[in-house]
């Protein structure tokens, strides 16, 4: 099992990624942008030319990786013929252009998978085509924001790759390290158009296709829904973290609003949004658009906070004023904390009706069965229900 040791930088507080927020020190230079399709035809020729006449010179037990050039007459496995680590690709659509990007699998990981919205904490080496190193973490963990968004990041390449890795699982290390085993590693092979394009960014040139070989030690799960005032953008979620507003279950989330990245959009990026009006859910603050927020809608009642009492015995509803997408286990290596939360969201109530002589109405409504029926279980845990803050049926239309 290989192991790597780094001291962790907490992922709110720790330094942002280098690649991606360069220091004001480094000047910036834009010239004019270039027609994208011939840019990225010019990139991926030389991308395939790179993987053809480079090889892979070392993989360390860490999974540092380094490229070498095949001399003339040289009989070493170009990177694309090698079998040892498999090269993938991912088509990615960005600014009306299908973009194939290439990536080398050192090790998938073991843990969970990022989306394109999260935050990860990473190591990274950055290279250009003709080998010389731009950027590098010198093997330290960093925190780099994926969401193209609020990272102020030009390079959105991370976040169409990157998700294609787990991380891995911690482990108590020396001098409070920590050691993370099994982690993600790999290597992106981004084309001009999905890093700096026409920016000219310290020793980056122009139109300068890139190479990021990479270790993925763990993330932060986000809630992305935000405010914006004359102070700038302000997260404040819905209470629901963003991969689970992964409606289509691929991975990844994009805001097709953004007709400049997104301006004909195929079938695979959509089905994110709810409600169909336009803002997917994870930056809606009303998923099912039935005039009620999503943070209100998944609520707790304030006599299911704490203990309390079911059925005439005492339960415990957990410490969470919000109901979690899902139940929650406690766990057992907080020992004075319970984070036991034994209901997830629930679908709308199917208990009795206020007055059962009457129709079901907005005055009228049912409970949220808690007899000691199945349908406890049904309206807080049944797989595949729908879940009040995707339901624009419940709360009753105003």
């Amino acid at each position: 099992m290989n192991k790597f040791k780094y001291y962790f930088v907490l992922l709110l507080a720790g330094i942002a990624i280098v690649s991606c927020n360069k220091s004001d020190d480094d000047e910036v230079v834009v010239t004019p942008p270039r027609d994208y399709a011939e840019q990225y035809k010019a990139d991926n020729d030389s991308i395939l030319k790179y993987l053809k006449t480079n090889y892979i010179k070392e993989v360390t037990p860490d999974l540092d990786i380094t490229f070498e050039k095949i001399p003339a007459g040289g009989t070493q496995t170009s990177i694309w013929d090698q079998k040892d680590y498999e090269l993938k690709y991912r088509d990615v659509y960005n600014r009306d252009i299908n973009y194939r990007v290439y990536y080398l699998v050192l090790r998938e990981g073991i843990g969970a998978r990022p989306t394109n919205v999260d935050k990860i904490s990473t190591s990274y080496t950055g290279i250009l085509l003709n080998g010389t190193q731009f950027d590098s973490s010198y093997g330290i963990a960093r925190t780099a924001d994926l969401d193209v968004y609020l990272s102020g990041s030009y390079i959105e390449g991370w976040g169409e790759i990157i998700p294609q890795f787990k991380t891995g699982k911690p482990g108590p290390g020396d001098a409070g390290a920590i050691t993370y085993t099994d982690f993600g590693a790999g290597v992106m092979f981004l084309p001009s158009g999905l890093g700096y394009y026409n920016r000219v960014q310290g020793e980056i040139p122009a139109y300068s296709p890139l190479i990021f070989s990479f270790k993925l030690f763990d993330l932060q799960r986000m809630d992305s829904e935000f405010t914006t005032t004359s102070s700038g953008i302000t997260v404040v979620g819905d209470g629901i973290p963003s991969y689970l507003e992964d409606i289509n279950g691929d991975g990844y989330l994009y805001d097709l609003r953004d007709v400049t990245r997104y301006p004909n959009p195929p079938d695979w990026m959509k089905g994110d949004d709810t409600d169909g009006d336009g803002i997917p859910d994870y930056l809606d603050l009303d998923d099912d658009g039935d005039g009620f927020t999503t943070r209100m809608e998944i609520t707790k009642p304030t006599d299911l906070i704490g203990w309390g009492k079911l059925n005439g015995e005492d339960f415990y509803y957990g410490l969470s004023r919000y109901y979690p997408f899902d139940p929650v286990s406690d766990n057992p290596n907080t020992i004075n904390v319970d984070e036991k939360e034994p209901w997830g969201i629930p679908r709308r109530p199917t208990g009795a009706l206020k007055d059962p002589s009457k129709p079901e109405s907005k005055t009228n409504p049912r409970a949220f069965d808690t007899s000691t029926s199945p349908d406890v279980e049904n309206d807080y845990n049944a797989a595949g229900r729908l879940r009040i803050h995707l339901d624009k049926t419940y709360p009753y239309p105003l």
